[in-house]
This record gives C-alpha cells, sequence and structure tokens, in this order.
C-alpha cells in the first residue's frame, strides 16, 4: 500500500516537493538485514519531535528555523529510556500538545517495555535519540556529522535495531 503523504501537506509547500528527485548516487533506498531474532534484539527508538530534557539539554534552535524556514535544526539529543524528566518539544511544523500531555505518542517508550515484558523484544536500549525533522536544508550536516553519531551512538550501546517515530 502507497500511503500519499503529500495530501497532508499545507499547499504553500508542495512545490518544494512536488518535483523532488534523489541526490545523485542515492537513488536507491537503504536497508540493511535484520539477522537477529528479534526477541534476541535490543531495539532503541528515534523520533523527529525535537524533543530534549527540560533544563537538562539545550532546546533544538527555533530562532533558526524562524530566520531560515527551510531549515532545520540538524542536531540531536540522546534521551534516557527511562526516568528523562520532563520533556521540551523544538518543532515549529507540529503541535507539540498531544506530545507533551503524553512522551509516548512521539517516543513510545511504555509501548517498548510492553514488547519486552512479553518477549517479543530481547530488551530496550538504554538511550533513544531525538532529531528534529523537517532537514530541508541541512542534510549536508545530517549526513556528514548527525547520521554517523547516532550510528555510533546506537553501535556503542548494542542496538540491532532502530523503531523510527516520525511526527
Amino acid at each position: 500500500m502507497q500511503v500519499d503523504s503529500f495530501r497532508f501537506l499545507p499547499r504553500s509547500f508542495l512545490p518544494l516537493y512536488e518535483d523532488a528527485r534523489p541526490i545523485d548516487g542515492e537513488g536507491d533506498p537503504v536497508w540493511a538485514p535484520f539477522t537477529r531474532r528479534l526477541a534476541d534484539a535490543c531495539i532503541a527508538l528515534m523520533t523527529s519531535a525535537g524533543l530534549s530534557q527540560e533544563g537538562a539539554q539545550e532546546p533544538f534552535d527555533l530562532d533558526g528555523e524562524r530566520r531560515q524556514p527551510t531549515w532545520g535544526d540538524p542536531s540531536h539529543r540522546v534521551l534516557p529510556h527511562r526516568d528523562c524528566g520532563p520533556l521540551v518539544m523544538s518543532h515549529l511544523h507540529v503541535n507539540p500538545t498531544d506530545i507533551l500531555a503524553d512522551g509516548n505518542v512521539a517516543l513510545p517508550v511504555d509501548a517498548l517495555d510492553d514488547l519486552v515484558a512479553s518477549g517479543r523484544v530481547g530488551r530496550a536500549a538504554p538511550a533513544h535519540v531525538s532529531v528534529m525533522g523537517y532537514q530541508e536544508a541541512g542534510l549536508t550536516v545530517w549526513r556528514d556529522v548527525t547520521a554517523p553519531t547516532i550510528v555510533e551512538l546506537f553501535r556503542a550501546q548494542g542496538t540491532d535495531g532502530v523503531v523510527l517515530a516520525p511526527v
């Protein structure tokens, strides 16, 4: 089944995406086989909600995005699996009300814990990652710095798979 996500975009965004083409040399999807049994695997979560720990981490740069509406902060925040305290959401393109009322909307740690408790997933990763979605103009930094740093974090903590939670 194909999902037409473009129908949910504001009309003013359509010109940005209607003729989008892959970057030269990046036409094929990036996939990696998942060879481990899920019941034995360590799973991390990654959200594009722009979440950070209130008072403990610098929020994502909303001022930069306000100045340059096609730019998104390409940095990331590491969120501990449990007890990360209150969250701040920094994302100009998403209404934060539901996510701040229940962080599981964007970072489903309770669902992951249920899967671990039922034996369907081996264990939850000790830390998860939040990024700011909408990276239209920040892809170079994302490709060269952010993504490799996140991959290294996941490898260092023994993560076998990542569930992407886009908002």
